[in-house]
């Protein structure tokens, strides 16, 4: 089952998820420096700004992957074969 969240991403423009990535990444440097210094409240804010870090980079590769062309689409096959052999 999709989480809300995941859902939400899905209806984001390229632009907006840039922007929402960029934003959270600075949050979430901000909340690390905040914790290191004087410590947070509730320091599982930081556990989900980092969560949805991942959520954001997932959606921007996951979009990226679908453009690419099925040229792009076979080296990325053969490089991962290659990884799993190792």
């Amino acid at each position: 089952m999709s989480s809300k969240k995941f859902l939400e991403l899905q209806e984001f423009s390229d632009a907006e998820l840039a922007s929402e990535l960029k934003e959270l990444v600075v949050q979430q440097q901000k909340l690390r420096f905040d914790h290191a210094i004087k410590g947070l409240d509730n320091p599982l804010i930081l556990k989900e700004v980092r969560r949805d870090v991942a959520r954001l980079r997932t959606e921007a590769r996951r979009r990226e992957v679908a453009a690419m062309s099925p040229e792009q689409l076979a080296k990325r096959s053969k490089i991962r074969s290659r990884r799993r052999k190792r």
